[in-house]
């Protein structure tokens, strides 16, 4: 629990830095399909289009340094220094990772003749081995500061913080975390791909659970990989429809019930849900009464289908609910049907399971 809950820290405060990014990349990318289309003209050279177009692409451009930044806060490094490792694993000497797939990897450094070499490519893409590398970071710095002298500490213990978690994380961290990223990357996109939409049913039907053990404040991991390979991301948009589902859920129970204390948590839960945060509804409410949370699943599923189903994906992170639409800009007719499926499906199986729990009076 510990690890997720630092995932979480690492994650979350930079967030606000990529949804501005992906929502301008969403909306860059609807105009774009218009003009495509013929719907509209649009003139690239445009100042303000230039301008636009620059600064949507600029957080994930420098997502590694935001990355180290926020992650050495978290396991208490100096987050400047975190900030350097974050950027030297994007330095221009080494070989972009967004060419490896087309270029090949154009040069391997040796370590041990004969035995053991490594790539010199740089880290676009990936998120975890930052992490772990901040990991490493804090951890030398911490013990340099205790046994470096005072009058030597100010630029011994960055130095050899720095020096040695590149080397370190270069060698031999980095590309073990790279592979298992890949890996895990690759069995949620497996998973994702099922035929008839099967896996993202699974997704979203258990993806409410995870928000009650708090594992899902490392799925903004998922989102950041699915990014920096594939362009969008097609866990924002199953990750909507669980949250959009537990709000129709919620307010099944505001129609429903006839306790006015009840309906007053239930209805402001659901509108927020609706708007993305889960947390009042599946607490307040749905797992309160439990039946309504096992409609949101269901219908987190029956919405998660939809977006295997159409293909849904976004082009940024961070915004779920009503406002996720503005990060599906290009498809947002399928994210419309995702929002009803999702939300009718949850609050019509809430709306037959819930019954108001009998009062003691009435008991008696």
């Amino acid at each position: 629990m510990r690890a997720i809950k630092v995932l979480g820290d690492v994650f979350v405060p930079i967030i606000p830095a990529i949804v501005a990014s992906g929502l301008l990349l969403g909306i860059m990318s609807a105009l774009n399909f218009m003009a495509s289309n013929g719907f509209i003209a649009l003139d690239t050279n445009n100042f303000i289009y230039k301008i636009a177009d620059l600064v949507s692409g600029t957080s994930f451009g420098i997502l590694q340094i935001l990355i180290g930044y926020s992650a050495a806060k978290a396991f208490g490094a100096n987050p400047y220094l975190g900030a350097v490792v974050g950027g030297a694993f994007i330095n221009s000497s080494l070989q972009s990772a967004y060419t490896v797939a087309s270029e090949g990897v154009q040069t391997m450094v040796t370590v041990i003749p004969g035995v053991y070499s490594f790539e010199w490519v740089g880290y676009q893409g990936h998120v975890i081995p930052i992490v772990i590398a901040c990991a490493i970071l804090a951890f030398l710095e911490k013990r340099l500061h205790k046994i470096v002298p005072e009058m030597f500490d100010l630029f011994v213990t960055p130095l050899v913080s720095v020096f040695v978690t590149v080397l370190v994380t270069l060698v031999a961290v980095g590309p073990i975390f790279v592979w298992a990223e890949n890996a895990i990357l690759g069995l949620i996109q497996a998973l994702l791909t099922l035929p008839f939409g099967i896996g993202s049913f699974i997704v979203g039907l258990f993806y409410a659970p995870t928000v009650v053990t708090g594992i899902h404040q490392m799925y903004t991991a998922i989102d950041l990989g699915q990014l920096a390979q594939y362009g969008v991301t097609y866990w924002l948009p199953i990750v909507s429809a669980a949250n959009i589902a537990q709000g129709g859920a919620a307010l099944a129970v505001a129609f429903k019930t006839r306790d006015a204390k009840i309906k007053g948590l239930a209805l402001p839960s659901a509108l927020s849900a609706f708007m993305g945060i889960t947390e009042p509804a599946i607490f307040g409410v749905n797992l309160r009464f439990f039946k309504p949370f096992i409609a949101g699943c269901i219908g987190g599923g029956c919405g998660a289908l939809v977006c295997a189903l159409t293909s849904l994906a976004a082009s940024g992170t961070g915004v779920t609910g009503i406002f996720g639409i503005l990060l599906c800009l290009a498809q947002p007719v399928q994210y419309a049907i995702m929002f009803a499926v999702a939300a009718l499906v949850s609050f019509a199986v809430s709306f037959v399971l819930y019954k108001d729990e009998p009062k003691a009076s009435e008991q008696a």
